[in-house]
């Protein structure tokens, strides 16, 4: 397969998460929501993979005809964003105004984030938090606390998306990599473990996705808190 060819395919990786957020999208439709999660899980693994593979194989100038940056945000809007939203408004965990708030400030919020070219900072973590309501929506599914706890846990988030609060990439970041990836991939396993028993309310996964969940929130403040030092 010639570099050209390997270029493409990883375009075409990346566009299978559309495919992945219409399926997610169909089961949310039937209430289905462990079904649901696992194709986001699914898309959440592929948006993984995709972006080292992007890096590697120099998208940019071996299949410059696709704009894998603008495909790629396209598609994470759509299960970070847009399928999780309905899933919390519709499931019924944030009645009444709650629900309606919910869904508009995550949805109003998450484009404006998305357009911003302020997104990323010096080393490739997010200033602000990206968006990733799909790995909230997850966790409120799994421990299903009070609902006033998920509409605080809500609205500051949608407020520190335009905060300069750092977050971590889990591949791109390269301080505590060693940490932050194999806890990305740990997070992953246990979403898809939760959303395999339909999240009974026992399993084991639920511990494995707060402690991971609380390592991915915090890691890049805690960096913020206590930064490198510099050699000289």
């Amino acid at each position: 397969m010639t570099l050209r060819a390997k270029a493409l395919f990883v375009h075409l990786l990346t566009a299978t998460g559309a495919v992945f957020a219409m399926l997610a999208m169909l089961a949310a439709v039937e209430e289905n929501w462990s079904l649901m999660f696992l194709w986001l899980v699914v898309a959440f693994f592929v948006d993984g993979i995709d972006g080292p593979l992007a890096r590697k194989y120099d998208v940019k100038t071996n299949a410059p005809a696709f704009d894998g940056v603008l495909l790629d945000l396209i598609i994470d809007y759509l299960t970070y964003v847009f399928v999780p939203a309905y899933a919390l408004f519709k499931s019924g965990l944030l009645p009444g105004w709650t629900g309606w708030f919910a869904i508009i400030i995550i949805t109003f919020a998450s484009a404006m984030y998305f357009a911003d070219t302020r997104m990323k900072t010096k080393d490739n973590s997010f200033s602000g938090f990206p968006g990733c309501w799909n790995m909230l929506v997850l966790v409120i599914f799994a421990l299903q606390p009070n609902f006033w706890v998920s509409l605080v846990l809500v609205g500051s988030l949608a407020i520190t998306m335009f905060v300069p609060l750092k977050f971590v990439h889990p591949v791109r970041t390269q301080r505590w990599r060693m940490v932050t990836l194999p806890m990305a991939l740990g997070w992953t396993f246990f979403a898809g473990w939760a959303a395999w028993v339909d999240f009974y309310p026992n399993s084991w996964a639920h511990w494995g996705l707060i402690g991971t969940s609380v390592y991915l929130l915090f890691a890049g403040v805690t960096q913020q808190m206590f930064p490198e030092r510099k050699t000289a």
